[in-house]
């Protein structure tokens, strides 16, 4: 895959004249993992929700697979083929993991099928190698209560990947993870990055090394640096604004 999936151009987003996103311009090509770091107020969360919709800006432009994105809702825009995975598991606890994957499988997003449409074969197919990609086959008909925090993570991750999006935005997959939970999300990302376009936020940088090639950096709502990452953890700004504030 090639070419220019997203493409953000001199964003900005004021809250009560506080700038949240100040000029930002941001672009990433088909096929391409990018991870984005910065300080806690840096501006990441507000940069997935103009990405999602859900915040729209003040100032500037986002187009997804050249397409305008300032006119559409959330739900709209989750159509075109971005999904969204927020910090917090938020998988169906009573149902397994089988059952969470096939409902994300359902082509029918309006309740009626959400309630009653049934997994088509191939569907299952899909389900199938999707407990495999993220480790859940052995687990894949208890129910979701009982699995770990890390298991949940990667289900959740499965249930995005279900949706076929075109663009996947990941938000600390590895918060309060043990590093062997850590590690096996890192993996999955990897894995999950032959074939699909992903952007992660994150805080671990021992995470961030694992699976970045390229990182792009926040800093008061605007790119501070971008690059691999030996330069970024080598840049002096980079250092004084976040990296260096890490050894307080």
């Amino acid at each position: 895959m090639s070419g220019k999936l997203l493409s953000i151009s001199n964003l900005t987003v004021s809250f009560d004249g506080f700038k949240a996103i100040n000029n930002l311009n941001f672009t990433m090509n088909e096929g391409e993992l990018r991870v984005v770091i910065g300080p806690n107020g840096a501006g990441k969360t507000t940069f997935m929700d103009c990405i999602t919709g859900k915040t729209k800006p003040t100032e500037g432009i986002v187009t997804f697979k050249g397409k305008d994105l300032r006119p559409y809702a959330e739900h709209d825009i989750a159509r075109m083929g971005i999904g969204r995975k927020f910090q917090t598991p938020r998988v169906f606890l009573k149902l397994t993991p089988r059952e969470n994957l096939e409902l994300s499988c359902i082509r029918q997003k309006n309740v009626f099928g959400s309630l009653f449409g049934q997994t088509t074969q191939p569907e299952r197919r899909t389900v199938g190698g999707l407990l495999e990609t993220i480790g859940l086959d052995h687990k894949a008909d208890m129910p979701a209560e009982l699995l770990s925090h890390g298991e949940k993570q990667r289900l959740e991750i499965g249930m995005l990947v279900a949706q076929s999006p075109d663009l996947l935005l990941v938000d600390e997959p590895v918060a309060g993870l043990t590093d062997e939970e850590t590690e096996k999300v890192g993996d999955l990302l990897l894995a999950l990055a032959e074939s699909h376009s992903i952007i992660v936020i994150e805080h671990d940088m021992e995470f961030v090394r694992q699976i970045a090639k390229q990182v792009t950096v926040l800093h008061q709502g605007s790119v501070l640096f971008e690059g691999n990452m030996d330069q970024v953890q080598s840049d002096p700004q980079v250092i004084e604004v976040y990296l260096g504030k890490q050894e307080d």
